[in-house]
């Protein structure tokens, strides 16, 4: 949760310190509990997220593997279209979670709701449908993120099978740690904007309406490069070890699934 603090914060609050001195300061002032805010609708949002980009990721992978044709282009491809379905279909969730992490927080307009369901319902009834889909645009330039991951990944998992054969548990852990590390650095500045734009309160230098490139050119103006990757750090000690291990979870899950079939196939 203290990624939202270092993401949606004026920098000159807390300017010239570290991840960490925000961490300890944030527990030190809001108790240990504010780190873990919000983290049931995280949860349930996740499970849809990753839900929906798996299947659409891998039903057009299974539908273009007939052509035996892999290279990365294609694999981005397939992960920019994966990703923009994804962003269209789970937006609204996650709108609603990020003001449900900044609530109780000092500075911050505290949601009145108390789970992604009725987060749901009083965005859409106070702030109309557009509400729901605030920061899409980012968003949907973001889809570049999980496309460049699963172009790394499968990238490298092809050259590292090809040399090595079948790779172990901690090979599908480094892969995707190194693909969500890469996707991550490369879009970390449009992430840092969504935030701010989903949260939906506005810097008082800004017009009400700002909008990614607004926001982008005055982090640069006032913070400078730096600005556009405050939390960094943090950001990938989250995303990186999260990645990881979903994929490794994946490839061991799948390979076991498609033994089974196999073995009942072959009963047959």
């Amino acid at each position: 949760n203290f990624l939202y603090h270092l993401s949606v914060e004026d920098p000159e609050k807390r300017k010239n310190m570290s991840t960490l001195d925000v961490l300890k300061q944030l527990v030190t002032e809001e108790g240990f509990a504010t780190l873990y805010r919000g983290i049931v609708p995280v949860l349930e949002s996740l499970c849809i997220s990753n839900f929906v980009y798996f299947y659409t990721f891998h039903s057009l992978k299974a539908f273009r593997t007939a052509s035996r044709d892999q290279n990365a282009l294609k694999d981005l491809l397939l992960g920019s279209v994966a990703g923009a379905v994804n962003v269209l279909t789970t937006t609204p969730c996650w709108v609603v979670n990020t003001r449900l992490k900044m609530k109780g927080i000092k500075g911050s307009t505290n949601a009145p709701y108390e789970n992604l369901f009725e987060g749901l319902r009083y965005v859409a009834q106070n702030e109309g449908i557009a509400g729901l889909w605030a920061g899409t645009i980012p968003s949907l330039i973001l889809v570049i993120n999980p496309a460049l991951q699963f172009m790394m990944y499968e990238g490298i998992k092809r050259r590292l099978t090809k040399t090595y054969g079948d790779l172990p548990a901690i090979g599908y852990f480094a892969v995707g740690a190194v693909a969500k590390a890469f996707a991550t650095v490369v879009t970390y500045p449009l992430q840092l904007v969504q935030t701010k734009l989903r949260h939906g309160d506005r810097n008082t230098n800004l017009p009400p309406n700002a909008g990614t490139i607004e926001m982008l050119l005055y982090l640069l103006k006032n913070h400078g490069a730096a600005g556009l990757f405050r939390g960094l750090e943090a950001k990938l000690l989250q995303t990186v070890l999260t990645a990881a291990l979903m994929f490794m979870a994946y490839e061991k899950i799948a390979k076991f699934v498609t033994s089974l079939l196999v073995r009942q196939i072959a009963r047959k």
